[in-house]
């Protein structure tokens, strides 16, 4: 994650949520000031929160300001007790209606957010989205293979578990590798892993 990228547009802080399916995210980050979380997470006001709102219904970018969403319980104005002065809502999500989606929070104390900004954000959490997606081409084949390289099994190993060579391992972890943008087959075991692949 591009944790510096975005803490440097949103100095304030900031949350991540990645790939959010029925409820949970495959990955976040909150950088947001601990006792805003404390205040917001026992007081449940993730249900109220308009720049949240925003995220599940649009794509794209807002200012806090520009949300136009009604903030009945006021907790964006609870926000800036905690330096949240200006703030952002950044969201995309996969085609079709199943997709998942991704959404950040963006905060300053200083100032609204620029339109440049806006768009950085969105282009970074979009590339953030993209990287978590899951390779749809892997093989049944690779994906045993990853499964045993998890295990910690070498290559010899691996081969005589499955009755094929080592040059058969060797085609189907170089296959795996390419389609998860890895470099070793370690690391493409724990991608595998982490997308929850195997």
């Amino acid at each position: 994650m591009i944790a510096q990228d975005f803490q440097e547009l949103a100095p304030a802080g900031f949350y991540i949520a990645l790939r959010v399916g029925f409820a949970f995210p495959m990955v976040e980050q909150n950088r947001l000031p601990e006792l805003w979380v404390r205040e917001y997470t026992m007081s449940g006001l993730i249900v109220h929160d308009p720049a949240i709102a925003w995220c599940y219904r649009n794509d794209g970018a807002a200012r806090w300001s520009e949300l136009g969403i009604e903030d009945e319980l006021g907790v964006l104005e609870l926000a800036k007790a905690h330096d949240l002065l200006f703030g952002a809502a950044v969201s995309c999500r996969d085609a079709g209606d199943s997709g998942q989606r991704s959404f950040g929070i963006f905060c300053r104390s200083d100032r609204e957010f620029e339109t440049e900004e806006l768009e950085r954000l969105t282009a970074l959490l979009r590339a953030e989205h993209a990287a978590l997606e899951q390779p749809r081409k892997l093989t049944p084949a690779e994906l045993e293979t990853l499964g045993l390289v998890k295990n910690g099994l070498l290559m010899k190993e691996i081969a005589c578990a499955l009755g094929v060579s080592e040059s058969a391992i060797k085609q189907r972890l170089k296959s795996a590798r390419l389609k998860l943008r890895a470099k070793t087959g370690t690391q493409a075991a724990a991608r595998a892993t982490m997308l929850g692949m195997i």
